[in-house]
């Protein structure tokens, strides 16, 4: 979980130094892994036999998915990296309030404690970062779809082979988005359609180290983790993200103070529930 977690970490800093408007880069970071998946699991013989209901299911969550990745990129784009990474720890709240809803889950108080002290984070960000709303916006759809994205796998990667899973959601994505396409181009105009030399290298590692192999396991920690816990582990991406745009892009000089106060208050509520979590496994 926390090798997908670093490797997630990385798919912010990419995203901003590939020239491509969001809609592009997730149409071509989608096609590369299907590629690459689909190679993996012919040589591997894996079966990509799946149940139609099954089937269904993968297309409904590879659409999320490329939603989730739509709304991420357009957030970096409108504001930065750390803005955007340190929005996702918001994922911990939406799951608390939905999957009781989804999955009949019980509802536990606790998880929703831990969600709001991460909101009080986000909402101190907010206040301080206004010239950044609209990426701050975008980058809270993409944590709420993001939620829906691992309650729904839940249910399926228990079945079936993590690769074969992610292949199907992410070939579902990539079908989606290229009916979607041309209407996108009309509207946004993007100025590259084709990536350059240097796009293309930084899609292949985004497609390849940041896609497939993250996606893979982190569904594999699902079948381990509930979504809830798994969402709120992610929330230690933006640490890892957020030293990179700080190393490479010099992101720390463009934030204002109340920034690191409240990604200081995202951060804590991880490591509270980490500390309960521990000691309920403890008890048990």
């Amino acid at each position: 979980m926390h090798l997908s977690i670093i490797l997630w970490g990385m798919t912010g800093v990419l995203g901003r130094g590939i020239q491509l408007q969001e809609g592009l880069l997730v149409w071509y970071r989608m096609l590369i892994t299907v590629v690459s998946m689909f190679l993996f699991i012919v040589f591997t013989r894996q079966s990509l036999k799946v149940g139609a209901t099954d089937l269904l299911k993968l297309i409904g969550i590879g659409t999320l998915l490329m939603i989730h990745w739509l709304f991420f990129y357009g957030s970096i784009k409108y504001s930065n990296v750390s803005i955007t990474l340190t929005m996702l720890a918001s994922q911990g709240l939406f799951t608390a309030l939905m999957e009781p809803l989804v999955t009949k889950k019980k509802f536990r108080w606790d998880e929703l404690l831990f969600s709001i002290t991460a909101m009080v984070g986000i909402w101190m960000i907010f206040q301080v970062e206004e010239m950044y709303t609209k990426g701050i916006i975008l980058g809270l759809l993409a944590s709420f779809v993001g939620a829906f994205f691992n309650i729904l796998n839940k249910d399926v990667v228990g079945k079936h082979s993590p690769v074969v899973v992610s292949f199907y959601e992410i070939a579902a994505g990539l079908v989606m988005l290229t009916l979607f396409m041309p209407f996108y181009i009309a509207y946004f105009h993007p100025v590259h359609l084709i990536p350059s030399h240097m796009d293309w290298v930084l899609l292949l590692v985004l497609a390849i180290f940041c896609t497939h192999i993250t996606l893979v396991l982190s569904l594999a920690a699902l079948r381990e983790l509930s979504a809830f816990t798994l969402n709120l582990s992610i929330n230690l991406e933006p640490v890892y993200g957020i030293a990179l745009a700080f190393m490479i892009y010099q992101e720390n000089k463009q934030l204002h103070k109340g920034f690191f106060i409240g990604a200081a208050i995202i951060m804590l509520s991880v490591l509270l529930e980490t500390y309960f979590q521990s000691r309920k496994t403890g008890e048990e």
